[in-house]
């Protein structure tokens, strides 16, 4: 089963789960939370107001060697957006892609997740924790700020 088939099945299409798929074509699933969906909210919202010059939008599909990945929060220029308009799954990564740290992943599949948007040609990988602290990325080193939008907290907080 191809991504656009995935995307199209009716028996998937209502999930209350992630999905991506691995490098062998299996479906993988992560179980969304509220708290996750709140932080990848305000992640979005952050971004449309701290980075003019593109669009900020969750759940972005990205053709990775390992299969299709999700990122949480994704932010493409209007060139990038220009390229690939709404392709499912993008060929390449977005600028910024953002993964939300949740209780059914680890640090270490994050990493690995990140090494793959890299590869893709992501500038800036963010991981945000599950209590909202901020980690910024390049290809090569962890960053004090976001060099792409610097203006962007190091922390995200919910309104409660």
């Amino acid at each position: 089963m191809n991504w656009q088939e995935i995307c199209a099945h009716p028996a998937l299409k209502d999930l209350p789960f992630k999905l991506e798929t691995n490098r062998w074509g299996h479906i993988v699933m992560s179980p969304a939370s509220n708290r996750h969906s709140l932080l990848q909210g305000e992640i979005q919202t952050l971004l449309r107001r701290h980075a003019p010059g593109g669009t900020a939008f969750p759940e972005c599909s990205i053709e990775t060697t390992a299969g299709v990945k999700v990122a949480d929060v994704a932010w493409a220029s209007r060139e990038f957006l220009a390229r690939h308009g709404a392709a499912n799954p993008y060929p390449e990564s977005p600028e910024i892609v953002v993964e939300v740290l949740s209780e059914s992943n680890s640090r270490a599949e994050m990493d690995e997740k990140k090494e793959f948007y890299f590869a893709r040609g992501a500038k800036e990988f963010w991981l945000c924790d599950t209590e909202g602290a901020m980690t910024f990325h390049n290809n090569h080193a962890v960053l004090a700020r976001s060099a792409l939008v610097p203006d962007f907290p190091d922390r995200v907080t919910l309104p409660f």
